[in-house]
């Protein structure tokens, strides 16, 4: 038969000062401490995210959670205002602060309940997650203007916060870094992207900028995204029903569709924050998943959206470089020359279907066809931030995008092509004759083409080909276009048709 003792704390309550007296020491000690583990447990508890540096986002609804005791009452504090709750049958809490404005004095939250935590050097800004695979992870210490930026890189009201790596078949509730300012020794190790994007939108705000880092190297979208977004996407059901399966005892990996986020992301929902930056898709493009990345991409924003609380969240991406996928195979002979132009595509599909969603381009900044981690990883932040700061933060004016695009009409031997974006006017980004086009008449041939910008139109043409029907723009894995706009944003690569592989037009 199983032993039972009592707790502790009903050991010493209903013992009487003459007992206790002949109880030898050593055991007095050990009922003390068990005691006061007892009353710890009482204790109001936070998670990592919510602690001493942190930066609360500006203009919205500021929540705040942990845990309790059942039916505990948690009060918050914070610059002179107060709000409450009790903790439900499972011991957690959220209390919801009205929103504040921007304020860079630094200010402390208290949270009371048994017992009081006290929070300091609390800012009000910006906040954004930064997350991906290794091109998010890859830190300012390996960038190609390392030692320019970090000697300039004294920003204390921007913030970073590290989540740690972990796969989990069940979400989280605990995990990540404390927070830290920025500064020459912390930005070294942080994400260069991410620092980059913080750093434009800081400069540009003039706000506290709050960067929550959570990347994972060599990691496809699927273990990213939770349950909620596979089963909002009805070609995804199968990965719905793999993580409905996940039980505690199942182990995972990295790869496991929800591990990532179960250990990654769930950790700090609901905290609140602006939006998302996002730079992964070289695993999944490893993988020739060209066709359905833009559905798994609605999948993980979706989600992300829902279990967050914050429909309108912002999520603007990365379309990844140019590399040479067909050459390495990475184990894989069905690659070819198309698959990575495909998996652009997919990339630039999302623009037309997820709202709130936007996407920087990096063929012309890439490094070459063997850089799988681009070294300059200050103008892809800076592209990124040009697509939050005028979609979120009102530079109406702005061009935040280069080329895309949108129609093609045929005149005689000529295809005049249509561009969203084009700014200030279209150009050669090189100065030199325009490269990187292809154009095919209804056999499908592609040949190489003659391209000249004329006014807001591009027109392309071969002496090859009397009756196009098609154009196809740096359609290649390792091809660089020269096509932009004045302001200097590279075109994205781009097909005007729709044949598949294998097609007879091919």
């Amino acid at each position: 038969m199983k032993e039972s003792f009592p707790h502790p704390l009903q050991i010493m309550k209903s013992a009487s000062l003459l007992s206790l007296a002949i109880v030898p020491a050593a055991l007095l000690v050990v009922l003390a401490v068990l005691a006061a583990a007892g009353l710890a447990s009482a204790d109001v508890t936070l998670p990592k995210v919510i602690g001493s540096g942190m930066v609360l986002q500006q203009g919205e609804p500021i929540n705040l959670w942990g845990r309790a005791d059942p039916g505990e009452v948690v009060t918050v504090t914070f610059d002179g205002t107060q709000a409450g709750t009790t903790a439900d049958k499972d011991g957690r809490w959220l209390v919801r602060l009205d929103p504040r404005t921007a304020d860079s004095k630094p200010r402390e939250l208290k949270i009371s309940g048994r017992n009081e935590i006290v929070l300091s050097d609390i800012l009000v800004g910006e906040v954004w997650l930064c997350s991906g695979q290794s091109n998010m992870n890859f830190p300012v210490g390996k960038t190609l203007h390392v030692d320019e930026e970090v000697s300039k890189a004294e920003h204390p009201a921007i913030r970073f916060f590290r989540m740690d790596k972990k796969a989990a078949a069940l979400p989280q509730d605990e995990g990540g870094s404390d927070w830290v300012a920025c500064s020459t020794d912390t930005v070294r190790s942080f994400s260069a992207v991410g620092y980059h994007f913080g750093e434009n939108l800081h400069q540009e705000l003039k706000v506290p900028v709050g960067l929550i880092l959570s990347a994972v190297d060599g990691v496809d979208i699927e273990p990213w995204t939770p349950l909620e977004g596979f089963e909002k996407v009805e070609s995804l059901e199968k990965y719905a029903a793999r993580v409905r399966a996940l039980t505690a005892d199942v182990k995972v990996t990295p790869g496991t569709p929800a591990a990532l986020y179960n250990g990654m992301i769930h950790p700090f929902v609901p905290f609140t924050m602006r939006g998302v930056i996002w730079y992964q898709g070289e695993w999944n493009c490893f993988k020739g998943d060209t066709a359905i990345y833009t559905d798994k991409t609605d999948a993980l924003i979706s989600g992300w959206r829902k279990v967050f609380g914050q429909e309108d969240l912002s999520f603007y991406f990365v379309q990844i470089g140019p590399m040479d996928y067909s050459e390495r195979h990475w184990g894989r002979k069905s690659r070819t020359l198309e698959t990575l132009p495909r998996f652009w595509d997919a990339q630039r599909a999302c623009l037309g279907t997820i709202p709130k969603c936007g996407m920087a381009v990096i063929t012309d900044i890439s490094g070459g066809p063997d850089r799988l981690h681009p070294a300059n990883k200050r103008d892809v932040g800076h592209r990124l931030a040009l697509w939050a700061l005028a979609h979120d933060y009102g530079r109406r004016n702005l061009v935040f995008s280069g080329p895309l695009y949108t129609s093609m009409s045929v005149e005689g031997d000529k295809v005049i092509l249509k561009f969203d974006h084009a700014g200030g006017g279209l150009k050669s980004l090189d100065g030199g004759e325009l490269v990187q086009f292809l154009i095919a008449g209804e056999d499908g041939t592609f040949v190489a083409a003659q391209a000249e910008i004329k006014g807001d139109a591009v027109e392309v043409r071969s002496p090859a080909v009397s009756h196009p029907v098609a154009v196809r723009y740096a359609w290649h894995e390792t091809a660089v276009g020269n096509l932009g706009n004045k302001e200097g944003l590279p075109a994205s690569p781009f097909r005007t048709d729709d044949w598949e592989v294998g097609d007879s037009k091919q």
